[in-house]
């Protein structure tokens, strides 16, 4: 039964028609995954599967010359003539016998850095040799898990729809994408996809795209989260040392096998073997790793990338033919690897482009692209399934139709809606599945905090959620919360809905009501974990609220690729509060509790500062991106921003109909921000905001452009780049005309990196300036210098930093313990 099923697979697998099969393996007879197999002098190719097995496409019988190629192996060249088809050739393939024989030996230099700065030398000219193309690309991608607990952080993790098998294990992500792509230097690409398949859900689209896979060495840096510096970048020198291990030939020409390893073992670089073609000085093939503690992911082990070459006498360069990604991964209990494979065929270096062929869609798909079925799979695919992937697509795609069935989801809500005793206390969900809809209950733990208005207090929630279409591309949301204070005995509720009703142009409806007490600031500089703990155990009670009653409706749209807008506009109800209680754990007879008024007297008695009043709020922001890149996804529009240019945010808000006459006013402002990426040196993120405000000379407190300050010495973000960390919360709000501008660097190990015994701990240095002005008076300023990515293990949320306010002719400075983690929680 077993050779039958086997039989079976293959016959499912094998295209009868067509094609050259085989399978390759080295001279112990072990498969050999990801050989190069192409037809000589072409862009006919594929690789090899990790069972060694291809196929080669061919559309006649007929003579052929078929080009096996793999790194570290004899290059071997098989003339074949062809009767009938299938045709089967089987390979093997011999280790690669370098020699230094016929190299010079320089006894004060290794013959490596001659090869090398040849080939930095050519870089430049190497990366633009290839000024534009089209091809064929195929992808594959497979992440696998070898362990997953039952439960994390309480929770039931569950069995991935299925994916995994009783020891927990198993292929959680398959998938394949089979599309055409164009691209022309130096930034415009275009890929539309054919085909996409991914194991057990024929709604899905595979996110293996060739923009994403695209890295190229010849240039400086290739960017994984942080900048790895190439081994041929022009300041390569000054990161890897080399070392020649050997040359071997390939038809008439030379190749140098190079040993590469970091000069300092924590720098953001690879170490691995690059093969560079002698005169040419272009690569031929390469394996390179790095690893998660480099590119700063730290639940990644390793990255090891291939890439292999040919040669195109017509065009005289090397052009990449194949591509993989191998990688592991491991974080609370997660464990598993994966693999991404690209292969390019078709190239046509002379493409007749016009001048609409590039837009800002740089990917698209083809009208039911993944509705193909397996006989044009079978057709088209370039690298053979291996048998642990085609087990996946038939166990999953079998019971697919099953757990798509009510029956099935019914029963497995049974399982999960199960009510637990402490649901009371941390919350639970009643779903259903099969109607696409589901009711949570928030419980009160652990949103439990303090302050001196309300006292002890907390809330619970209320949430339905409706999808809508296969791929729930619409959706309702109806919310309800109900906050208590202990002291202040007040009940505060609040309600929302929510519509988003197009994915490709993010359109949304809401309304929202209710009572809540809320921060002067509605960007809540301060959290209320933060405060809680600055009240209760340092007497120290920053948080500043009133009594706000609204009623408001938003709107958001996108009207073209690039523009946003979002408009709101509703009633509010402000009142002033005042502190209730006076509690605290560690009391301090040295420090009083302050009246909760942002802006108190200089006895600090004074009653809070905003009157009882009415006013009609509205807002109209324009949010702009310039040459915004985006994805066409047939369900949907995914927007990549765009790093080249800043993004810019216009707003105008008015205040109308208020019960007090002078409390009437506008304002205008204008936000500018964008990080930009220096390769290796790090990242650079600035934000600009300035606006001005009219008729506005006694308006509400309430109503003040307030600036993000922090007086409790705790950093609650992953950067400072919208914060003044001196600066009191209130201290400088202001209905005149204001700006305030940002600027921070993470180095990410480019100065600590080279630091030797520093440079083992993996730290990034900080650097930063803050500046904020009003009315064009002498400006507030900050500066900052830090340690970020600071931790043990892979649990990296820490940074610290030490800051350097001045204002009015007085310095002051502190240490901020930045708590990133801390995010999770807000």
């Amino acid at each position: 039964m077993k050779l039958l099923f086997k039989l079976l697979l293959l016959l499912l697998t094998t295209q009868v028609s067509a094609q050259i099969v085989g399978k390759v393996t080295n001279s112990e007879g072990e498969p050999l995954p990801y050989v190069n197999i192409y037809l000589e002098d072409s862009y006919t190719g594929t690789t090899s599967n990790d069972d060694g097995n291809y196929e080669l496409a061919v559309n006649k019988t007929g003579k052929y010359t078929v080009v096996f190629q793999f790194l570290g192996y004899t290059r071997v060249t098989e003339e074949i003539s062809i009767s009938s088809l299938p045709h089967i050739l089987n390979v093997t393939l011999k280790e690669e016998t370098t020699s230094l024989d016929e190299v010079v030996i320089d006894a004060s230099e290794d013959p490596a850095y001659r090869i090398i700065r040849n080939t930095i030398a050519q870089r430049k000219a190497n990366l633009d040799r290839i000024s534009e193309y089209e091809a064929d690309f195929y992808s594959r991608g497979l992440w696998r898990v070898d362990s997953i607990p039952e439960k994390f952080m309480g929770q039931e993790v569950g069995d991935f729809d299925g994916q995994l098998d009783s020891t927990r294990t198993g292929i959680v992500y398959l998938s394949e994408t089979i599309s055409k792509i164009a691209y022309r230097k130096p930034n415009d690409f275009k890929e539309t996809i054919i085909a996409s398949k991914v194991s057990g859900n024929d709604n899905g689209f595979s996110f293996n795209t060739a923009i994403d896979a695209e890295f190229s060495f010849y240039k400086n840096n290739l960017s994984l989260n942080a900048s790895i510096v190439s081994p041929i970048a022009n300041n390569a020198l000054s990161y890897y040392n080399y070392k020649l291990d050997g040359v071997f030939y390939e038809g008439k020409k030379l190749i140098n096998k190079i040993i590469v390893t970091p000069k300092r073992p924590n720098d953001r670089v690879f170490e691995g073997v690059i093969y560079i073609v002698e005169d040419d000085w272009q690569l031929y093939g390469l394996e390179l790793a790095t690893n998660g503690q480099a590119i700063q992911i730290p639940f990644v082990k390793q990255l090891i990338f291939k890439q292999n070459f040919s040669f195109d006498p017509k065009n005289n360069f090397w052009v990449k033919r194949s591509q993989t990604i191998d990688f592991g991964f491991g974080f609370f209990g997660f464990n598993g690897d994966g693999r991404f494979i690209a292969v390019y065929s078709n190239y046509n270096f002379k493409p007749e482009f016009e001048k609409r062929s590039f837009t800002n869609e740089v990917l698209s798909f083809k009208p039911k692209a993944n509705k193909k079925d397996s006989l044009f799979w079978r057709g088209i695919r370039p690298v053979p399934l291996t048998d642990e992937e085609l087990n996946d697509y038939i166990k999953k795609d079998s019971i697919q139709q099953l757990r798509k069935s009510k029956p099935y989801l019914d029963s497995l809500d049974r399982k999960n809606n199960r009510f637990k005793l402490l649901d009371v206390l941390f919350g639970y969900t009643y779903e259903n599945s099969f109607e696409k809809w589901d009711i949570s209950y928030k419980g009160p733990l652990p949103g439990v905090n303090y302050n001196t208005v309300q006292g002890w207090n907390g809330n619970i929630g209320l949430t339905f959620f409706q999808a809508y279409g296969e791929t729930r591309s619409r959706y309702i949301r109806i919310h309800s919360t109900f906050e208590y204070g202990v002291s202040d005995q007040r009940l505060r509720p609040t309600a929302g809905i929510t519509y988003n009703y197009n994915r490709n142009n993010n359109s949304f409806i809401g309304l929202f009501a209710g009572n809540a007490a809320t921060q002067f600031n509605r960007s809540e500089p301060i959290s209320p974990l933060i405060n809680s703990v600055a009240t209760l155990f340092f007497e120290r009670n920053y948080m500043k609220v009133f009594d706000l009653t609204y009623v408001k409706a938003n709107w958001g749209q996108e009207l073209f690729n690039g523009l946003y807008l979002q408009a709101s506009t509703g009633y509010e109800k402000r009142k002033p509060l005042v502190n209730t209680t006076d509690y605290v754990i560690i009391p301090n007879d040295e420090i009083d509790f302050t009246v909760n008024n942002p802006r108190p007297s200089e006895n600090g008695i004074t009653p809070v500062d905003i009157l009882p009043h009415d006013i009609i709020k509205s807002k109209l922001n324009a949010y702009v991106t310039f040459g915004q890149k985006y994805y066409s996804y047939p369900d949907g529009k995914v927007n990549m921003g765009g790093n080249k240019f800043p993004r810019l945010r216009l707003e105008f808000e008015n205040g109308l109909g208020a019960s007090q006459s002078d409390y009437n006013y506008s304002q205008l402002n204008a936000y500018v921000a964008q990080n930009v990426s220096l390769g290796n040196k790090g990242r650079l993120i600035y934000r600009l905001k300035g606006g001005t405000f009219f008729n506005a000379d006694n308006i509400s407190f309430a109503d003040y452009q307030h600036f993000n300050g922090n007086q409790t010495r705790v950093g609650t973000s992953s950067t400072y780049s919208e914060v003044f960390n001196l600066l009191p919360y209130y201290q400088l709000s202001t209905n005149q005309s204001f700006f305030e501008g940002h600027v921070e660097h993470n180095f990410r190990g480019w100065i600590l990196g080279k630091v030797p015994g520093i440079n083992k701990l993996n730290f990034n240095l900080v650097a930063g300036a803050h500046m904020l002005s009003i009315d064009g008076k002498k400006p507030y300023s900050e500066y900052s210098l830090g340690i970020d990515n600071l931790g043990w293990g892979k649990f990296r949320f820490l940074r610290l930093d030490y800051v350097r306010s001045y204002y009015n002719g007085v310095g002051d400075g502190a240490v901020i313990f930045g708590l990133k983690f801390l995010n999770l929680f807000q």
